[in-house]
């Protein structure tokens, strides 16, 4: 008997052992082996566009290409890319963007972007073509989202300020997530109906994700038939559509500069916080 229970006692002690060994060996080869992210912090690096899809008269998506079909991009999601180009006049130009894939997305990296009739770097992406290059350097940004940091999250978007909250939050780091439960209410401003971008895509996500997910438009110029908000988002729209200000959400925004000042004035008026706020 006494043999028996040593005999067990070994056998455990060699199978922990070996239960020890082989998750090392597993954690060793996940860390060797995960792709390491393509960009810099510091130096810009070239990609290659590879593709370029017109969305509308001034919206396109620029696909570029990383180094191997295996690459990741690196980018922590809530962070974004600083994209190097020249103006109208040949000088130099640098400009923030926030790509709608996500490292998941292996091999390339897309952004959406809208060319402004004087946009400096407008006119780069307006004269780009496949086969061009995008001088690239990152990643950028104080905002790193985590999975269930918060109970719910309220974002307030204006025109091209979408594309931080779709790749941060809205769909692809949230709702493709099932460990992920935290709530998203989201009012995005335009001027005109054909302003909105990735409307499918959100509409998509919306019907797929009823309790979880919801959008409202807001449109400034609205079609004659149209079921949204008009003007601008106002404290009455927040309050429907938000959570209660409370220490486990957060607002985030982005947008124009007057837009971004009138809904931080909004937003302190219905009590929410410096804190349950970031503004990108």
């Amino acid at each position: 008997m006494e043999f028996s229970q040593s005999h067990r006692v070994e056998m455990i002690s060699m199978a922990v052992a070996l239960v020890a060994i082989v998750g090392g060996t597993a954690y060793y080869y996940y860390v060797t082996k995960k792709p390491k992210g393509c960009l810099d912090p510091e130096n810009f690096k070239e990609f290659k566009l590879v593709k370029r899809t017109q969305l509308s008269h001034n919206v396109a998506t620029f696909r570029f290409d990383l180094p191997t079909p295996k690459s990741v991009l690196g980018l922590p999601i809530g962070q974004h890319i600083s994209c190097r180009g020249k103006d109208s006049l040949g000088e130099e130009v640098v400009k923030p963007y926030t790509p709608t894939t996500l490292d998941t997305d292996v091999g390339y990296f897309e952004l959406v972007v809208k060319m402004y009739p004087q946009g400096r770097m407008s006119h780069h992406f307006r004269e780009m073509r496949e086969g061009d290059y995008m001088a690239v350097k990152g990643p950028k940004g104080r905002f790193k989202y985590q999975p269930n940091q918060v109970r719910a999250l309220g974002m307030i978007a204006g025109g091209t300020g979408i594309t931080p909250m779709f790749q941060v939050c809205v769909t692809r780091a949230i709702l493709e997530n099932q460990q992920d439960k935290t709530n998203i209410n989201l009012i995005y401003a335009n001027v005109t109906f054909d302003d909105i971008l990735l409307k499918e895509e959100l509409d998509a996500f919306a019907i797929k994700f009823p309790n979880q997910f919801k959008v409202y438009y807001v449109l400034n110029q609205p079609p004659e038939i149209w079921d949204g908000g008009v003007g601008f988002v106002t404290k009455e729209m927040i309050q429907t559509d938000f959570p209660a200000p409370a220490s486990d959400i957060k607002i985030l925004r982005c947008g124009p500069p007057p837009m971004n000042k009138a809904m931080a004035a909004n937003l302190e008026a219905l009590g929410y916080s410096p804190q349950m706020q970031f503004q990108f």
